[in-house]
Parts: structure tokens; C-alpha cells; sequence
């Protein structure tokens, strides 16, 4: 009989009420409510002026560090990164180009939640994808789960997490959209329900067909986003990969099941074989 990941952490008590973890799974990987009423966002590339004023919208409300040169001066960000949660990227090809933004794709099923084993990684009703600092353990399992690459890790801290895009879940609570949506000048970013904003896309589509390429990314991708696309440019040339349209988490919830008995009873027996190992070579020498 095999076991999902959630169960083996239960039955070895690190998962469900476990003493040593002790964390929640209340919310399951993919969240409640109708995902049509899951806040989203739609970004047209058609539109976007690569003016970063979304990128700095996201630093000023979650306080994140502004990236430095070697001279101590501002360093535009090329790649996300643990301070760099969003970020305008400029596509370059023969005869065409396009601004493309970046930032977590907040999936209907995320694998990162589904892969997370201490839940640091959580779905809200409301469709974001968020995470607690407290619980992260820096095991990156989130990390290597995102099809879309998104999750950075903090490599410059003494004890490092997880960070990424949240969605601005905190100010979703008060009525208030995304601080990048609500920052943008020229509308390429608009925020609302998602089925609001699937018609919205589609429509666009419908009135200026030769503006875009067919297709809304993020509509069915691993089973649906909260962060959909337009774009005059194929998408694969912005970077983005082709997804079928199931749903990860049933991959990512194998992935403890093979990965965490191999460190919780395979880790003991390495050490001690180095130990003995060394034991043995200590008394050849003598």
C-alpha cells in the first residue's frame, strides 16, 4: 500500500498534530471557495510601458531591500530574487519585442503548498498563495515543486527561508487590490475576480485578434492561475513554460514520500558509516 506525503509525516509524527512540528493542515493545498472568485490579476504585455512602477510599488509596501551595485548604488534587478518579489523583463527578437512581468503565478493548485511539509506554504480563500517565515524550514522542496520557477531562497542569511509574491494578501483583507495592479499607469495590470477577468481577457481578444496571439496563459495551465497573460508575442518566446493543464500537487505529494525517509532514516545510517569509517583509519594509523 502507498502512502502520500501528509501521511507519512503523520505516521512518523512530524506532519498532523506531530510533537515535533505541531503545524496545522486546515487549509489544503488548494484552498476553498470557487476559483472563479479567487482574486487575480491580468497583465497585457500589449500595454505595459516597462516603466517598473510595479516593481517598486511591491518593494515600498513589503519592505523588501532595494538591490545594490558594488558602489553601493541602485542595481536594477535582471532575475526575481529574495528582495526582488516582481520585475518588468524586456523580450528582444528579430523584428518584435515585449515587456513580460514576473512574480508568483498564485496556481489554483499549487504545488508549492502540496510539497511543503511543515505548511509554511499555504492557499487562502481568497486565491493567494502565501507563506509563513516562522514555520519555513529552508528545505527548498517549494522550490523544485513550481513549474513557473518562482520561489527564491534567502542565500545571504545565517538562517534563510523562502520568499516570494504574496499577493498582497494583507491588503486584499482591507478591499484593496495588489500594490503593483494598483501602481501600473498605463492599465497593463488590472486586478478583480478571476472569472471577471477571464471575460475581460477574452474580450479583448474577441475586439483585436491581431494584437494578440490566441490564448490566455494561465487560463488551464497546471490546472488554472490567479495570474493570466495577454500578449502580442508567443509565449514561449517571454519565457514561459508549456504546461499540460492537470494539476501538479499529485506529483509534488510523492515528493516527501521519497525524499524525507532517505533523510530521517538514511541520514543516521550515513553518519554513522563515516564514523566507523574513520574509526577504522584512525586505528590503521596507530
Amino acid at each position: 500500500m502507498s502512502i502520500n506525503r501528509r501521511q507519512f509525516l503523520k505516521i512518523t509524527g512530524l506532519g498532523v498534530g506531530g510533537a515535533l512540528l505541531g503545524v496545522e493542515t486546515s487549509l489544503a493545498s488548494g484552498g476553498g471557495g470557487d476559483a472563479g472568485d479567487h482574486i487575480a490579476m491580468l497583465y497585457d504585455a500589449t500595454k505595459c510601458v516597462g516603466c517598473h512602477a510595479c516593481t517598486s510599488a511591491c518593494r515600498d509596501w513589503n519592505r523588501t531591500t532595494p538591490e545594490l551595485d558594488a558602489s553601493g548604488l541602485y542595481d536594477a534587478p535582471q532575475d526575481l530574487s529574495a528582495d526582488t518579489w516582481t520585475l518588468i523583463q524586456l523580450y528582444q527578437g528579430e523584428g518584435e519585442h515585449s515587456f513580460v512581468k514576473r512574480q508568483c503565478m498564485h496556481c489554483i493548485d499549487p504545488a508549492c503548498v502540496s510539497a511543503c511539509p511543515v505548511t509554511a506554504l499555504q492557499k487562502l480563500d481568497n486565491g493567494a498563495v502565501v507563506y509563513d517565515r516562522k514555520r519555513c524550514i529552508g528545505c527548498r522542496y517549494c522550490m523544485i515543486a513550481c513549474p513557473f520557477h518562482i520561489p527564491r531562497f534567502e542565500w545571504d542569511k545565517v538562517i534563510p527561508v523562502i520568499t516570494k509574491c504574496t499577493l498582497c494578501h494583507d491588503r486584499l483583507d482591507f478591499g484593496r487590490g495588489p500594490s503593483c495592479a494598483e501602481a501600473c499607469p498605463a492599465g497593463a495590470l488590472v486586478w478583480g475576480h478571476r472569472d471577471e477577468l477571464l471575460a475581460e481577457a477574452e474580450s479583448r481578444l474577441a475586439a483585436n485578434p491581431e494584437s494578440y496571439v490566441d490564448g490566455i496563459y494561465g487560463k488551464d495551465e497546471v490546472g488554472g492561475t490567479s495570474v493570466l497573460y495577454l500578449s502580442g508575442v508567443p509565449f514561449e518566446k517571454l519565457g514561459f513554460p508549456e504546461l499540460e493543464t492537470k494539476a501538479l500537487p499529485e506529483l509534488s505529494e510523492g515528493m516527501g514520500t521519497v525524499i524525507l525517509p532517505g533523510l530521517i532514516f538514511g541520514g543516521p545510517l550515513v553518519l554513522a558509516g563515516i564514523n566507523y569509517l574513520s574509526k577504522r583509519q584512525k586505528g590503521e594509523e596507530s
